[in-house]
């Protein structure tokens, strides 16, 4: 059984938690996730069964979407909503919209986020919260992410708590991270803050409308139906090139050889290789040989080569 099942990830559970349910619901060990949500973050995350496994990192690679609520006023040492306060000053105005709106032109593009003490970043072969636990804090490395488009959604009056909150969608590249991203919009607008609440609402092609909870999972095993929960494996990387073959080149691609360069060349690197639209391989230029093209994952095919 192969395919990706887009899964509607609940509050309370880990992303590892979601891979060892789906595990025993389709009785098999080739289960993988596409990106880690925290545990009291829900949304979409697309699980990788079987041979999907082998395009996890292509799809994890892909852009995700966020609603996210930021509150203005306090940051809490986990930068959400579960931490500790560390910082509070009360709002004896309201922050405007047009106020929100310029900071967030600032924070479109590419961007330097340095990632949270709570987080499973690792510096020295060890995970931040690990440190943050012992009471420690570490010189944390910057990283460049791209965020690609940061609208508001929504802002409100100072509550009688003197905070604000605002929401506000965002699409960005992996390994950004939304709670910093609310700190350092709040920073911007002269306040503490931290991300209060946060919906992931598509990853790559996955998107909440088209995503199934556990409940449904668990009555579509009742029914024998699980497999039919399941998206194709391209569907997971729609977002690279297709080279499609014939029938003479499928033979070298199943036994992993190498190929010429083709032409017209694909758009992107890595890129697809399909065989009458399935899934075949996932092929990338050949990095000291730019005349070839080389695989990255082979995949066992219904299609028997001639």
């Amino acid at each position: 059984m192969d395919g990706i099942l887009p899964l509607w990830k609940p509050k309370g559970f880990t992303s590892h938690d979601c891979v060892m349910k789906v595990r025993r619901l389709y009785k098999t060990k080739k289960v993988g996730h596409t990106g880690t949500l925290d545990p009291e973050v829900e949304g979409v995350l697309p699980i990788c069964i079987g041979q999907a496994t082998k395009i996890v990192p292509f799809l994890t690679d892909t852009n995700k979407t966020y609603i996210a609520e930021a509150t203005i006023g306090f940051s809490t040492e986990t930068e959400d909503s579960h931490g500790s306060v560390i910082d509070k000053v009360a709002l004896t105005t309201p922050i405007t919209s047009s106020m929100i709106e310029s900071v967030l032109k600032e924070y479109q593009g590419t961007i330097t986020q340095v990632p949270p003490m709570y987080s499973a970043v690792k510096v020295n072969g060890k995970k931040l919260y690990e440190y943050a636990r012992e009471g420690k804090e570490v010189e944390r490395p910057n990283r460049k992410v791209f965020i690609k488009e940061l609208e508001l959604l929504t802002t409100s009056e100072p509550t009688i708590h003197q905070t604000q909150p605002f929401t506000f969608r965002v699409v960005c590249s992996k390994g950004t991270y939304i709670r910093t991203l609310c700190v350092d919009i709040g920073k911007a607008l002269g306040y503490p803050a931290h991300m209060s609440e946060l919906e992931r609402t598509q990853t790559g092609s996955f998107d909440k409308s088209n995503t199934v909870t556990f409940g449904q999972i668990e009555e579509a095993v009742e029914n024998g139906k699980e497999e039919e929960l399941l998206s194709p494996m391209k569907k997971g990387v729609d977002h690279l090139d297709v080279l499609h073959i014939d029938d003479p080149l499928l033979f070298k691609v199943k036994n992993g050889q190498k190929l010429p360069l083709p032409s017209p060349l694909p758009k992107t690197n890595p890129f697809q290789v399909q065989h009458r639209n399935e899934l075949v391989a996932i092929y990338q230029i050949h990095p000291t040989n730019e005349a070839e093209i080389k695989p990255l994952r082979i995949f066992h095919t219904s299609v028997e080569s001639r």
